[in-house]
């Protein structure tokens, strides 16, 4: 039940090259780049509903059990079916254009978004 609770963004690396590796518009990106994103996250064993919150008060909500596969959707609207893994620890699935992991390290959520060589590393706080 570690992820579970309500996440603030407090740090992010590579913000700006992993958005524009994704096709994400500049000014988009610049709305976003000190956007303190929320996080909320529930967990009953396995099974998990994630959401984020971003400005405008944009909101994705992905459900989903560890080891099954599940429809998802992006910040952009983009559905698609994965199916995320716990591995040490770690949460781990692939979206369409990138792979993202999920952890809690030292108190804090730590997401690791990577696209070939481009990484986005979040750090938020427990709120």
């Amino acid at each position: 039940m570690a992820f579970a609770g309500k996440w603030e963004t407090e740090a992010q690396e590579g913000y700006d090259a992993f958005c524009k590796l994704l096709g994400i518009p500049d000014d988009v990106i610049e709305k976003g780049r000190d956007y303190k994103l929320i996080t909320e996250v529930t967990q009953d064993g396995d099974n998990f509903s994630w959401t984020q919150i971003y400005p405008t008060n944009a909101k994705v909500t992905n459900t989903f059990t560890i080891g099954k596969e599940c429809d998802m959707e992006t910040i952009g609207g983009k559905k698609f079916k994965a199916t995320v893994h716990m591995e040490g620890g770690k949460l781990s699935v692939t979206f369409p254009n990138y792979h993202h992991t999920s952890e809690i390290s030292g108190g804090k959520l730590i997401e690791t978004s990577k696209a070939g060589s481009v990484v986005l590393k979040r750090t938020s706080k427990k709120i």
